[in-house]
């Protein structure tokens, strides 16, 4: 039986969503081995004051197994 872990991770890019869950992906591998999946809890944007989008944020739910 394998035991699983989930930690919470907040990451942000310039550019998308996507991107800016793939960098808090990366970001996590480099310390947690075993990473089996990611699910996005919410997404927000940061709004600059001419209301432009500046930044994409998601907070991700980061599934590892434990060994």
């Amino acid at each position: 039986m394998a035991i699983m872990k989930v930690i919470e991770v907040l990451s942000e890019s310039p550019t998308s969503w996507e991107d800016a869950t793939a960098k808090g992906v990366k970001r996590a591998s480099k310390s947690v081995k075993g990473i089996k999946s990611a699910y996005i809890n919410e997404q927000s944007v940061v709004v600059d004051g001419k209301g432009k989008v500046t930044a994409y944020r998601v907070n991700l739910k980061i599934t590892f197994q434990v060994n």
